[in-house]
């Protein structure tokens, strides 16, 4: 008998750098779960975001088509009634789905103020759940700790104590131990396998159905200066503090001035909620089991933190375009667990990479892409708020350079990533680059 499809979880964070792991060598990071989950996956460590925001960014995850082309162009923006997304896909090839968390895709007051239960407590309707059969969460709020939670079991918002992440990771994996992520053993009875949850396809009640689960997480989103529990209040519980003056900043943040200030405040928060959340990352994974499951690490996007004396996302630069990406569990040609990819991948990705797993039942991945591989990223609208970048923008990032243009196409930033990591040398209005910049924006 062929194996079942593997069970594929995501776990997704919100503003997490993707060098802030101890596995990507920040000397700040304090990620020990995640780097045990990094010594067992495959690191993309060049791995983006198609959009630096969070709805764009959740809508391209969600749908595999870009912003605005999946209907998300303005920050309050909905995802379309009509939207097909992972969910439906896999719900019909005979998943069980859930979703517990952040969804940020549902209609939200732009008056009403973005940190608090205004947006905490809107009643995300079942029909603007993105296909999930079940659905556990809150629609924004940016509340990191005592989150309001509403869907399938609980029609009306009810708010849950605790630190955010402990709260989802522990709701997430009661649900998989309920619809059984350890698969029935050899001598069980098939009738220990409830009805609505075999598997259509088996043969005859043998196995359960494979499952679904996309774990969103907030933190480290700002507030960075929200309580972070410490390691006395809870198994899950972390966040010891850590002194701004101690942090390590990076090159390109301008020393001696307010900027560096700010983000040696904003930082010792940032890394504070980054331990705590690893260590509820790395209690939900003690209890899946690694064989027969795709686990899947990442984040929506960045944050400045200075850098560039800039905060915030939806700038182009590495800081908010690069992302964390582990994937435990598949194999990618000859890339195997533990092993760091080279290879120019983003979130848009996981969507067709998913669809792959469940099919082939294989695990293995879809081919790499060539080498001549671009990765596209972009702005689709300027988002009104403190910090955010000011203008709608669409870039193409390779191995060794980036160029980034303005709505009406004219050059805007453009780097040497291999002479210049640190983004500080704009060379778009160098004249000997113009062939480089031709080619590139070709591909744009």
């Amino acid at each position: 008998m062929a194996a079942p499809p593997p069970n594929i979880l995501w776990i997704v964070t919100t503003q997490w750098r993707g060098s802030a792991t101890g596995y990507a060598g920040d000397p700040n990071a304090r990620t020990p779960h995640l780097d045990a989950l990094a010594a067992t996956s495959i690191n993309y460590a060049q791995a983006v975001t198609p959009h630096p925001f969070g709805p764009f960014a959740r809508a391209a995850l969600l749908t595999g088509v870009r912003s605005p082309e999946n209907g998300v162009r303005d920050y309050h923006d909905p995802l379309p009634l009509a939207a097909r997304t992972i969910a439906h896909r896999l719900r019909a090839r005979g998943y069980a789905t859930a979703f517990f968390g952040k969804w940020h895709l549902y209609r939200r007051d732009p008056r009403a103020a973005l940190v608090g239960e205004a947006h905490a407590r809107i009643v995300v309707p079942p029909a603007r759940r993105g296909g999930f059969e079940f659905w556990e969460g809150f629609e924004c709020g940016f509340l990191i700790n005592d989150p309001w939670l509403h869907g399938t079991r609980l029609p009306e918002p009810v708010k849950i104590s605790g630190y955010q992440s402990d709260v989802l990771c522990a709701r997430a994996g009661a649900w998989m131990a309920e619809v059984g992520f350890r698969r029935r053993k050899a001598g069980n009875p098939a009738t220990s396998v409830p009805e609505s949850l075999r598997h259509p396809a088996s043969d005859g009640p043998r196995h359960s159905r494979p499952w679904f689960c996309f774990v969103s997480l907030e933190p480290p989103h700002p507030p960075y200066d929200a309580p972070v529990p410490r390691p006395e209040a809870g198994p899950a519980a972390g966040g010891r503090p850590h002194d701004p003056r101690a942090i390590l900043l990076a090159a390109n943040v301008p020393l001696g001035t307010d900027v560096e200030v700010k983000a040696r405040r904003e930082l010792a928060g940032y890394y504070a909620h980054l331990e705590a959340t690893d260590r509820a990352i790395g209690l939900l994974l003690a209890e899946v089991p690694a064989e027969g499951t795709v686990v899947v690490f990442t984040s929506v996007h960045g944050d400045m933190h200075g850098a560039h004396g800039l905060f915030r996302k939806g700038w182009p630069y590495e800081e908010s375009v690069r992302v964390p990406l582990l994937v435990r569990g598949a194999r990618h040609g000859g890339c195997g667990a533990g092993k760091r990819s080279e290879e120019l991948v983003s979130l848009l990705d996981l969507p067709r990479w998913t669809l792959a797993w469940a099919g082939t039942r294989s695990q293995k991945m879809p081919d790499a892409r060539p080498a001549t591989e671009i990765q596209r990223i972009s702005m689709p609208s300027v988002v009104r708020l403190p910090h955010q970048c000011d203008r709608v923008w669409r870039g193409g990032r390779t191995r060794t350079h980036k160029l980034v243009l303005n709505e009406d196409r004219t050059p805007w930033l453009f780097f040497d990533l291999v002479r210049d990591p640190g983004e500080e040398h704009n060379l778009a209005g160098d004249p000997g680059r113009g062939a480089e910049m031709a080619d590139l924006r070709r591909r744009i």
